[in-house]
């Protein structure tokens, strides 16, 4: 074999090779965009999944709250109601008080005519 014949056949051998390794590159480039597209699909899917389970959660929440929210209230205004009833209520007092003062003052006026 003749040397141009032996140098022919080197390059061919280092193309084959640079071609091998550029197709490696290739293939490693297209498997590595293969499993990222498929890791983001299975979160654009579990993040769907997810997002909509605490959409539901926070509807059962909401209406949790707004039926304990209507509970206390009612409670509340019973409350407000016997106390109202009762004469305990904050208005209530408020009179009796002036009242208990106007009667004060004016027991307080007779003793002193009695006095005289």
């Amino acid at each position: 074999m003749s040397k141009l014949e032996m140098i022919k056949e080197k390059l061919d051998v280092a193309e084959d090779t640079a071609r091998k390794i550029w197709l490696a590159g290739l293939g490693a480039y297209g498997k590595s965009v293969d499993t990222v597209q498929g890791q983001y699909e299975k979160i654009n899917t579990d993040g769907n999944r997810i997002f909509n389970d605490l959409v539901e959660k926070g509807q059962a929440l909401e209406q949790e709250t707004k039926t304990k929210i209507k509970e206390k209230t009612a409670v509340d205004q019973r409350i407000s109601d016997v106390r109202q009833k009762l004469g305990l209520d904050k208005s209530a007092q408020d009179t009796k008080l002036e009242d208990l003062s106007k009667k004060i003052d004016d027991l307080t006026e007779i003793v002193a005519k009695l006095a005289k």
